[in-house]
This record gives structure tokens, C-alpha cells and sequence, in this order.
């Protein structure tokens, strides 16, 4: 599966999550550029990603930095 995440760096949350079959990357990849022009106009500065995992709690595991608040991941990096 292919994932499209919309996140909020400066508060640390993720925006919106969609998810597409493998055979539409073609469709993810024009919906990753829409959504990051969007943003541009409208002067928005958000991280936009595509990313291939097996499923959604794959990718919770690989990309845990999306999914956890910004509370979360500050008491991390300070136990590290």
C-alpha cells in the first residue's frame, strides 16, 4: 500500500492520512502534488509524503514520528 500523510511539523500532528492500492501510484503521486501546491498558495508550510509500507500499523511501526503527538516524541528524544 502506498501512503499519502499531510503532516504539521510546527505542532506535530499529522493532518490527514489516505491510503492507495499499489497499482495507483501514478494517482497518489498527482494527489502528493496537489496537495503541496495547495499548501504553497495558501502559505502553508507542512511536510507532504508518499510512503510504501504493507499496511498502516507497518508504517505506525517504520514512521512512528508521525503518529505520535509532539508530547510523545519531545519525552523521547529526551530519554535518548
Amino acid at each position: 500500500m502506498i501512503f499519502l500523510l499531510e503532516y504539521d511539523r510546527s505542532c506535530g500532528e499529522l493532518v490527514s492520512i489516505r491510503s492507495y492500492p499499489d497499482a495507483e501510484r501514478e494517482f497518489a503521486e498527482r494527489d502528493r502534488l496537489v496537495c503541496e501546491l495547495e499548501l504553497h498558495r495558501n502559505g502553508l508550510q507542512r511536510e507532504v509524503v508518499l510512503l510504501q509500507s504493507e499496511s498502516e500499523a507497518a508504517l505506525r511501526k517504520t514512521h512512528g514520528r508521525y503518529f505520535e503527538d509532539l508530547a510523545a516524541l519531545t519525552a523521547a528524544g529526551a530519554r535518548e
